[in-house]
């Protein structure tokens, strides 16, 4: 996939306002820590992250989407009637029908003939997304385009503890290590053909999808049977085997990276910068080293946001940018990765 015509005019987020501690979250586990002779502090040991953040209880997804969103659209300087596709991309929902993006298509008031859908793959979402605007615009199609998602860790962890306290076990632990890691939040990002002179431009050059579909079953949210074990009542689970998740997902990293560059036409040393899905301070090591890539030139935020799925890779993009570590004219790729096994990574001029 190649671009010539596709611009990102402007990202804007919300950050969650509940700040929730690893520490925190490790007291409440406190008897299956005592049980299993667990370390305090083992949680970011293993992870990096000190923290995260969560939405208050009963927050709905569409209020941090919307508010992204207006955000993205006022740097941007596209009035909301202009936009002709928007997409919202998170893995959390507020219902099965109809899609959230409904919702925050009526929050920004769009016009009435505005392509309005969600799309879901994991922690891709949102570079799904980008690619189907992408594909609107560079066809002519749209000149403008509003990708978005909010996501919620709250009520998974919740549930999660819970289980795993009624099931205190080494192998609990170790299944539900990536869930504790979620945080909150919301990004929108604002694609355009650049003909609303935006005081700022990012070129999307291209990018690469791969797949290795095999290993669909190592990280798993969805419902199943409660713990009361009434059939008719259904909770939420998450279920992650994240050494698997590490081997095979950098496998597939490396395997992109290589058909990235390829189709790019681009070297190693002609990317900058680098953003990538944040998961954990293991896996940044990892898929750094095997793509060699200095950590220099990349921007994380898991330390203090933990694993916000759709949301992460933009919103620290975002970040990245404000704090001038991306600059005008760096070459700078998007990494990304979700379960599945899915990779796509997407070039840009800044």
């Amino acid at each position: 996939m190649k671009y010539t015509k596709v611009f990102m005019d402007a990202i804007g987020y919300e950050l969650a306002p509940v700040v929730v501690t690893s520490s925190e979250i490790e007291e409440r586990l406190r008897p299956l820590y005592q049980k299993l002779h667990i370390p305090h502090g083992q949680l970011e040991t293993l992870t990096g992250i000190t923290e995260r953040r969560w939405w208050a209880p009963g927050t709905p997804l569409s209020q941090g989407a919307t508010t992204a969103a207006r955000k993205a659209l006022a740097k941007s300087g596209v009035p909301a009637d202009r936009v002709e596709t928007l997409i919202y991309a998170g893995v959390c929902r507020e219902n099965f029908e109809p899609a959230t993006a409904c919702s925050v298509a009526s929050g920004l008031s769009v016009a009435q003939n505005c392509n309005v859908y969600d799309v879901s793959n994991a922690c891709l979402g949102v570079l799904n997304g980008i690619i189907d605007v992408a594909n609107r615009i560079e066809l002519g199609q749209i000149r403008a385009g509003v990708v978005v998602s909010c996501e919620t860790a709250r009520e998974i962890v919740d549930l999660t503890i819970d289980k795993m306290l009624a099931n205190p076990t080494m192998d609990s632990f170790k299944d539900s290590l990536a869930t504790l890691t979620g945080g909150s939040g919301a990004v929108a990002l604002v694609l355009t053909d650049g003909s609303f002179k935006s005081p700022r431009s990012r070129r999307l050059l291209g990018g690469v999808t791969q797949t290795a579909p095999q290993h669909h079953g190592l990280c798993r949210w969805g419902l199943s049977p409660s713990l009361a074990g009434d059939p008719a009542a259904l909770i939420q689970m998450m279920v992650t085997d994240s050494v698997s998740v590490l081997k095979h997902g950098v496998d597939l990293g490396r395997r992109t990276w290589y058909t990235f560059l390829q189709t790019l036409g681009l070297s190693p040393e002609q990317i900058n910068k680098v953003i990538c899905h944040q998961v954990g301070g293991m896996h940044r090591e990892t898929i750094l080293k095997a793509l060699g890539l200095a950590v220099e030139k990349d921007f994380s935020t898991f330390e203090y946001l933990g694993n916000i799925g759709t949301v992460s890779l933009p919103l620290t993009a975002a970040l990245a940018e404000e704090r001038e570590f991306l600059r005008r004219g760096d070459r700078v790729g998007f990494l990304g990765i979700g379960s599945g096994l899915n990779c796509l990574m997407l070039g840009w001029e800044w």
